[in-house]
């Protein structure tokens, strides 16, 4: 029997957060769903959820975008974990990183949380650290700008290119992390750009 990962997208409720760089890990779930031709529908656990396939007669992906805020987050992703019999090793949590440059994609497993409470709160809530993180770059805001309002904010209107291609990067990212592993994957996005 094929396995299950559950790939999750953290972001914010609501259109006025759609394209903030914050939700930057609910795009890169938009991008995984519209490769495939699924459509998210409303999940018990307050999430919105896809289900779907890696390729044919590959892992079984249930891509999800939670319904809650940001910060409290794990209560979908626990109850998601639960419904679908995941363990955290099967779970894929793809969001924004403000300590990493733009258009820049990182892979890690467990760990710590680096200051970023979607992450601290899906920890707590899973009791475990050990899912792997698909962390999408957007870099430190300029001058003396509150990080928080930065990531609040949509990209500028003249990075829209260059954030569709660290889009589908990191939906690239999260693709092969579940076909070949965290080590190949990290191999292959962690390399300089040539």
């Amino acid at each position: 029997m094929p396995e299950t990962w559950l790939v999750v997208g953290l972001g914010n409720p609501g259109p006025r957060y759609e394209r903030t760089r914050h939700n930057v890990g609910q795009l890169v779930l938009d991008e995984l769903a519209g490769r495939r031709d699924a459509s998210f529908r409303a999940h018990r656990a307050n999430a919105r959820v896809a289900e779907t396939w890696l390729r044919a007669g590959g892992a079984k992906l249930i891509l999800a975008k939670p319904n809650s805020f940001m910060n409290v987050s794990g209560g979908p992703v626990s109850q998601l974990a639960r419904f679908y019999r995941t363990e955290p090793e099967r779970i894929v949590v793809v969001h924004d990183e403000l300590d990493i440059p733009f258009d820049t994609v990182r892979l890690k497993s467990g760990g710590g949380h680096g200051g970023h409470n979607g992450v601290r709160d899906v920890a707590a809530a899973l009791g475990s650290p050990d899912f792997a993180r698909v962390r999408v770059g957007i870099g430190r805001p300029p001058g003396r700008q509150d990080a928080a309002d930065w990531v609040l904010q949509p990209f500028a209107a003249g990075d829209r290119e260059a954030v569709s291609i660290l889009v589908a990067d990191a939906a690239d990212a999260v693709e092969e992390l579940i076909e070949h592993g965290l080590v190949t994957a990290q191999q292959r996005f962690h390399a300089p750009r040539a």
